[in-house]
Formats: C-alpha cells, structure tokens, sequence
C-alpha cells in the first residue's frame, strides 16, 4: 500500500504540528540531508519550457529512496485564477521500486523553500542580523517571513511588493502575529534601507532588475529566491561580482538561477560543502553575501522523508492502491479476468 497525502491532510498535519515548528523541524531533515550529499544520484532537473512557464520533473535517489517532483512554474497564471506553482511527488524504496509515499507538493514546495532560505541564513547572515526586506508579497512571502521569524529571531520586516494587494494580503494573514513588525515600503529601495538581509521572490519571467548594486550595503545577505529558471532573474549581475555567492547544486544554478548571467568560470561555493564543514560560510562581518536559490531536488526528497514520517506519526493520510498486488505477480490478467 502506498500513503497518500492530499492538500487537506497537509493542511490538517500543519495545523497539527504548528507552521512554524512544522517549518523548523523540516530544516532540519534537510540540513541532514545536505550534510551527506555524497551519498546521492543527483542531476540538474528536467524541464519543459514555453512561452508561458515551464514544466519540470526533479529526481534523486539515495540508494534507499528515489523521490521525484512534478513541479510548473506559470507567472501568468494568476490572470485565471490559478496558482503560479502547482507541484506534487512521490517516494519509492530503491530496493524493490515500490512507492511509499504520493503526496502534494504545492504547499510543501512553499514550506521546504522557506525552511531552505533561513537555513542557509543561519550560516551565512550577519549572527546579529534583525531587519529583513521581503521584496515580493505573493505566495511564498508569509513562509519566507515565518521561516526566518522561526529559525532567526527576526522580528522586524520591510515589505514591498509593486501589486500593493499582495502587500495587503500579506498584512492581513500576518499582521496580528506576536513578535511581529511589519513595515510597508514604498519601492525596493526603502525597503532594503537599514536592513541586514534581503530576501527577492518575485515571479515575473524575465531578466528584471530588483536590487542594484547600490542598493547592497556590507555585511549584508541576499537571499535572491525567484530567479530561478532560463531567463528569469532579480539581481543585477554586478551584485555577484561584489559578493560571495552559494549555491545548492551548481550545474543547475548556472542554467536557471542568477549565475546565467555571469561567466562559466565565476567561482561559486555549493552549499552543502558548508553545512558538511568543507568550505567556509560567511568569514567576516562585512562580507556580502549571496544565496542563489532555484530549489533543488534534495530539499523536496527531505520534505517528503518529513511528510512520511510525520503522516505516519500522527495518523494522518490515506493508504491507496497505486499498484496492484495480485495473488500471483507473474499473473497481473488475473485482476482483469
């Protein structure tokens, strides 16, 4: 039998376990999961491009699981009504291919990229860092704000969206949390005034320009989230150049993230050679630096592992018949006769 979690068992195992813990304990599992990449089959995704989006299938194993995702990306989809990120995935055993796990992936892509963002800040901001620009109000901005809330401590937010109603939206899902101070910027520029790190999640697909290098100030950190496919980024290329820049898995970043506008041989560092302790992370206070994240398939392979086990722990999903299981596996007619 295979586990089947479907968006409302998602939402019933969130509001089990909490968001924000929800948020931290999957950090975890993927923090975990970086610090052994050795022992995975990784490759840059498979992707399917149009002039409305793309279309992407993201595997890994690591000899005991294969997980895959079925992920869009559609800018334009908002113009119907629809979500602009659709995603759902699966968990196999290596050893005998049978799968263990389909599930949703569409709020579990939101909750993973957010744990993966503050993540990587832990290591790579400023340790006494507690203003943040959230440039780009649309659907990951409440899990990006709660993540680095949750894992950072940071309390005090510069928002600033060129829809004034995602800005609403936002302010209205979060404005009454505890702990909580949310300013609304008028352009990006005063949104990254006085602050220490800067998250982009913007979703047009093309080359645009959110932050420019004056705009970038010493000791900050960039978490650059939404370029993050052929033709699409947010930084301009000269903020690279002044910074140290990380990346999850380089052979993708350099088709999909911020790195396609830079040359083939700009040095970039993979992240989990820092969480493994291999290469360094931020090395001064005044250092710039740059997360380049495009989400890579590792973090969806920890968030299912954490699904799994959590479904599980709480009794929480369906068991299905994805395969057939006839009395004689050398007789699958039988199931039809």
């Amino acid at each position: 039998m295979t586990r089947y979690i479907d968006t409302i068992d998602l939402q019933r195992l969130v509001k089990t376990i909490g968001a924000e813990v929800f948020i931290a304990q999957l950090a975890r599992y993927i923090e975990a999961d970086f610090r052994r990449w050795p022992d995975f089959d990784t490759c840059p995704r498979i992707a399917h491009h149009s002039d409305e989006g793309v279309i992407e299938l993201m595997p890994i194993s690591d000899g005991h699981y294969y997980g895959f995702k079925y992920v869009n990306g559609h800018p334009r989809n908002t113009r119907f009504d629809m979500l602009t990120v659709m995603a759902f995935g699966a968990l196999a055993r290596v050893d005998s291919g049978l799968p263990v796990l389909l599930s949703e992936l569409t709020l579990t892509t939101a909750l993973r990229t957010a744990a993966t963002s503050a993540l990587v800040a832990q290591v790579l901001a400023r340790p006494d860092a507690k203003i943040m620009a959230l440039i780009g109000n649309g659907a990951q901005s409440e899990f990006q704000l709660l993540a680095f809330h949750t894992l950072l401590n940071i309390d005090t937010f510069h928002l600033y969206d060129t829809d004034p109603a995602a800005t609403d939206k936002l302010l209205s899902n979060l404005g009454g949390h505890p702990g909580l101070h949310l300013i609304r910027a008028a352009s990006a520029r005063e949104a990254t005034e006085g602050a220490d790190i800067i998250t982009t999640v913007t979703a047009d697909k093309n080359h645009a320009t959110i932050l420019t290098p004056d705009m970038i100030r010493p000791g900050m950190h960039v978490n650059a989230v939404g370029g993050d496919c052929p033709g699409k980024t947010e930084l301009h290329p000269d903020i690279l150049g002044m910074a140290t820049v990380f990346v999850e898995f380089e052979a993708q970043t350099r088709i999909e993230g911020e790195l396609q506008q830079m040359p083939a041989d700009f040095a970039v560092t993979e992240l989990w050679e820092v969480l493994a302790g291999v290469r360094p992370g931020r090395i001064s206070a005044d250092e710039i630096t740059v997360f380049d994240s495009v989400g890579f398939a590792l973090e969806d392979f920890s968030a299912l592992r954490y699904v799994l086990d959590q479904s599980e722990r709480y009794g929480i999903g369906n068991a299905i018949d994805l395969v057939p299981a006839p009395s004689d596996p050398k007789n699958l007619f039988q199931l039809l006769a």
